[in-house]
């Protein structure tokens, strides 16, 4: 385990969270054993890929996570979407949640406590009550979409709303968790959830091999950062032998990591008041910005930066061509993606990953605001439009 912040270094231990002697994010160094092979794995999901895992597990507790589909594009066979509202909440929360719930559960921990923009809230409620954890959630009042909201009160999360926006929670958390010990943080500063959601990267490279590229909507930005590393993980242990370019999209409104990456610079702006339909990625100040920041240069890739208009048209697009309903901040990877395409960041022939990472379902709202013919008709007349449209496409 190493440090980003001050640069200590220890070795594995599971109860630590945070850096001991700055308080500052850690990462979490694996390399896979020898005898590590894809044809030697038993299972689906996550903790298939238990032996690329770090940790001890007294209890695993799973809701069978992970193994969500690759879909291949019907228009550019190069093209996949990495569907991850297939996961039981509806979003790739749930591959981080696994591991950390079962963490917390083999430290003996009682009661966890999360900050959420809704999709963390919502994993972390269910894997925490069939865990039979106490949890307390931390969401901005008012900003959270109905969807996700209404998963975690029907998973009976006791819920603390707060004025301002996911980063005021999100401060209030870590100092939480700094201040009170018997109380296990959820959010993705915790090194271990990560290690649930380099999974992704696992099941890719197991499918169809290492992509060239792959997009990945960027809020408190802990899972662009675990994708590279699991990737990265695959090429040290020479499974692969080169990671994709990773690209890391952002909404307008919320987008310190990508106008830093655009502009060459070493740290963000961080936005106070960030707004965007995006909600799930409404982040001005993202925690593991050091870390993706890091897998998108590393890995020689870039970061963009998409507006609402661009999201919203992305959502109709994808689900009445592709068929894939995926709420807005998911959709923000193919609005990136084509506005890459546009400005000759990537092309065509790519072989390209799109990562989706939550359900339609979870904010209906933005659902409901695409334009669709809704017509009252005599049911005993309905041929009369059917027929209509048939000789006006005629």
């Amino acid at each position: 385990m190493r440090c980003i912040e001050c640069g200590f270094q220890s070795e594995l231990d599971q109860k630590m969270i945070t850096c001991p002697r700055c308080g500052g994010i850690l990462e979490i160094s694996v390399k896979l054993p020898p005898t590590f092979s894809f044809s030697k794995l038993r299972g689906r999901g996550v903790w298939r890929y238990s032996p690329a895992i770090a940790g001890n597990y007294k209890k695993i507790v799973s809701i069978s996570e992970g193994g969500t589909p690759l879909i291949r594009s019907r228009e550019n066979s190069e093209v996949y979407y990495k569907f991850e509202g297939a996961n039981p909440t509806g979003s790739f929360k749930d591959r981080g949640m696994t591991v950390a719930i079962s963490s917390a559960v083999s430290e003996g921990y009682k009661i966890v406590v999360a900050a959420s923009t809704g999709n963390t809230a919502a994993s972390a409620a269910a894997y925490s009550a069939r865990a039979g954890l106490k949890i307390y959630l931390v969401l901005p009042k008012d900003k959270v979409a109905i969807g996700k909201l209404a998963q975690s009160i029907l998973y009976g999360a006791t819920i603390l709303e707060v004025e301002g926006s996911f980063d005021v929670g999100m401060k209030a958390v870590m100092r939480l968790y700094k201040d009170v010990g018997i109380v296990y943080p959820l959010n993705s500063f915790n090194p271990w959830r990560l290690e649930g959601q380099k999974t992704i990267a696992y099941e890719i490279t197991e499918e169809i091999g290492v992509p060239d590229y792959v997009f990945v909507p960027v809020g408190n930005a802990g899972n662009i950062y675990a994708i590279w590393k699991g990737f990265t993980e695959l090429r040290d242990a020479g499974v692969i032998d080169r990671v994709p370019r990773m690209v890391g999209v952002q909404a307008e409104g919320a987008s310190p990591i990508a106008k830093a990456i655009l502009n060459n610079q070493d740290t963000p702006q961080f936005v106070e008041n960030p707004e965007t339909v995006a909600t799930a990625i409404r982040i001005g100040k993202p925690v593991n910005w050091k870390k993706a920041m890091k897998a998108i240069k590393e890995s020689q890739g870039t970061a963009i930066y998409v507006s609402d208009n661009e999201i919203m048209e992305a959502q109709r697009e994808l689900a009445r061509k592709e068929g894939i309903g995926a709420e807005p901040a998911s959709v923000a990877s193919f609005a990136g993606y084509k506005k890459a395409l546009e400005h000759g960041l990537v092309d065509r022939t790519s072989k390209t990953v799109m990562i989706l990472t939550g359900h339609a379902l979870k904010d209906p709202d933005s659902m409901i605001k695409s334009s669709a013919r809704r017509i009252i008709v005599n049911p005993d007349h309905l041929e009369n439009i059917i027929l209509g449209d048939l000789n006006v496409s005629g």
